[in-house]
């Protein structure tokens, strides 16, 4: 089959392979390809990444399909530059995870017997651990996003049975820690508040509506970016309808920008 020709690989092997081959072509004959390393290609696959994660978030099949393959180029690259050193291969790297997801779902590979997803989730942090993991926390990235790591901190430490047992109280903890954050700011002196203190009751706020979320079935970083785009949609009609009425943002009164806000909530 030609590398070149504008046809479908029939199967999903087929397909993988083309791809290693057009990777094995690049990394041997084109320049910027053979310069690539680790390194160099790490904030890249970030980006493409993030893309992924817009493109999942618009609903966009079409875009999600090509981030995939994007993002599944960047996979064998690393295992390509990885093979060039004899650390691994990607065949290393597949049967690797294939491994790994066998020795962790033992109710499926083995006669190891769940009731829900809650009892997969437990069995798979105790596995983690037996195969030398020293603490439950220890798989959690430290450069993770702040509030994608709080989420799976909680999600972790649930999975060993450190957790709330009802909805109820995970609200009084959020409730607790609001007024907490309140007290911080109820003086009568401004120059009197202590920020690092502030900060530190509202990060235990933020912890704790997280974990409610996680309570509730949400998934805090979908609902926040949810907001950010409304917001940003809503703004840019703002700015719009300004803009159609003569008028700079700046030299309006809130009451003015109201009018328009409410407009593009409607819409």
């Amino acid at each position: 089959m030609s590398l070149t020709a504008p046809v479908t690989a029939p199967t999903p092997a087929a397909a993988f392979e083309r791809l290693l081959t057009i990777m094995d072509d690049l990394r041997t004959n084109c320049p910027w390809d053979k310069k690539q390393t680790l390194e160099s290609l790490r904030h890249l696959t970030i980006e493409e990444t993030y893309e992924l994660s817009d493109a999942i978030l618009s609903c966009d099949m079409q875009e999600i399909k090509k981030e995939l393959g994007d993002i599944m180029l960047h996979l064998v690259f690393y295992a390509r530059i990885a093979s060039e050193t004899n650390d691994f291969n990607i065949t290393d790297a597949l049967n690797s995870i294939c491994d790994k997801l066998i020795n962790r779902h033992p109710h499926i590979y083995g006669d190891v017997t769940v009731n829900d997803e809650n009892d997969v989730k437990r069995n798979w942090e105790q596995i983690k651990l037996k195969e030398g993991n020293k603490s439950v926390l220890g798989g959690v990235p430290v450069s993770l996003p702040a509030l994608v790591k709080a989420s799976r901190i909680q999600e972790k430490a649930r999975g060993v049975g450190f957790d709330w047992e009802e909805r109820k109280q995970v609200w009084e903890k959020v409730e607790e820690e609001m007024q907490e954050f309140k007290q911080e700011f109820n003086v009568e002196d401004d120059t009197a508040i202590d920020h690092d203190k502030a900060e530190s009751e509202f990060g235990d706020l933020l912890f704790s509506l997280i974990n409610y979320a996680r309570f509730i079935d949400i998934n805090p970083e979908d609902a926040l970016e949810k907001t950010n785009r409304k917001f940003i949609k809503r703004f840019q009609y703002l700015e719009v309808k300004a803009h159609e009425s003569g008028k700079k943002l700046q030299d309006m009164t809130l009451a003015e920008m109201d009018v328009f806000w409410n407009e593009a909530k409607k819409l």
